[in-house]
């Protein structure tokens, strides 16, 4: 088994939202990597503040002494050829591969509703083999092009998108190669009524990259009850950072170090910043992870008090 080894990095959704730039948009990037560096975080995701010029994003994460992690890209392999999504992707590719990022997060937006006012049972689905076959082949095709460039496609499973639920993972997993990776974001499969322990054991082998967001099952319970969109639920506080909800980040972390878990764990938690300031709960994230992270094998820490 190879060694557990990780680094611990964020997404500056905890500083400002990409989605709902209403949530810190007003925040300049320098407080965010100031920040985050200072609370020891070793890198940062991308956002729409950030360089989008390979050299002009190294000299400034140098500045701070940060690495790049990874970015989101919006592929739209649902509906395009794999042709058109390896043009659209070159110059985000290039700029991620120049910066030191072995993977590249990949979120499917062609007809997903994650940003849109609809409920989110009327999310897009694929029907029959078929339907999920051709969409798979042409995930795998793409995904070997960007491994073809030192980059592993990181398949994030999403709110309101084609992949949410456990099944929707499984399917696409059992239809594509080692070249597509999953990105398992804990936060996102409790939404979706996963369990994320069962998710990760059965496609550990296949996990590439990990965001670690907590959830409030009350605002989730709601959101569903009342057919809220997806931006309505992380307005209400659906998610938080690790150690302020009800995941087992302790057993997510035992369970990653058991499988031999290589590469980057991200914080990632779309909030509001005026409800949950962007430093405390960056921190809370960040000292819950790395007293799990750190902790002595056998051992259990808790880890809400070593964040508090």
């Amino acid at each position: 088994m190879t060694p557990f080894d990780v680094r611990i990095g964020i997404n500056p959704l905890s500083w400002m939202n990409d989605d709902l730039p209403s949530l810190g948009g007003e925040t300049p990037l320098d407080v965010a990597l100031t920040e985050g560096r200072a609370i020891g975080y070793e890198g940062f995701e991308l956002g729409n503040k950030f360089p989008r010029e390979p050299h002009a994003l190294k000299a400034l994460l140098a500045q701070y002494g940060l690495s790049l992690v990874s970015g989101w890209y919006s592929g739209r392999l649902a509906r395009r050829s794999v042709a058109d999504e390896i043009a659209a992707v070159d110059a985000h590719l290039d700029l991620l591969a120049q910066n030191g990022a072995t993977v590249m997060v990949y979120g499917e937006v062609a007809d997903s509703i994650q940003g849109a006012p609809r409920p989110l049972y009327q999310r897009p689905r694929f029907f029959g083999d078929a339907q999920w076959d051709d969409y798979a082949a042409r995930v795998d095709a793409f995904a070997r092009h960007t491994l073809s460039r030192g980059v592993r496609l990181a398949y994030h499973h999403h709110m309101g998108a084609y992949v949410e639920t456990p099944a929707d993972v499984d399917r696409l997993m059992a239809r594509t190669s080692d070249a597509v990776g999953l990105l398992f974001d804990t936060g996102h499969i409790a939404f979706a009524g996963g369990d994320p322990l069962a998710v990760l054991d059965a496609h550990a082998a296949r996990v590439c990259h990990v965001h670690c967001k907590d959830v409030r099952p009350a605002v989730l319970k709601i959101a569903r009850n009342r057919n809220w969109s997806f931006l309505d639920a992380v307005l209400a506080g659906a998610f938080t950072v690790p150690g302020d909800g009800a995941v087992d980040f302790a057993a997510v972390i035992a369970r990653l170090k058991q499988h031999g878990y290589r590469g980057w764990l991200v914080v990632e938690a779309e909030q509001d910043p005026v409800v949950a300031p962007s430093f405390e709960y960056a921190q809370k994230g960040y000292r819950t992870l790395r007293a799990l992270v750190d902790a002595p094998p056998g051992s259990s820490p808790d880890a809400t008090q070593e964040a508090a």
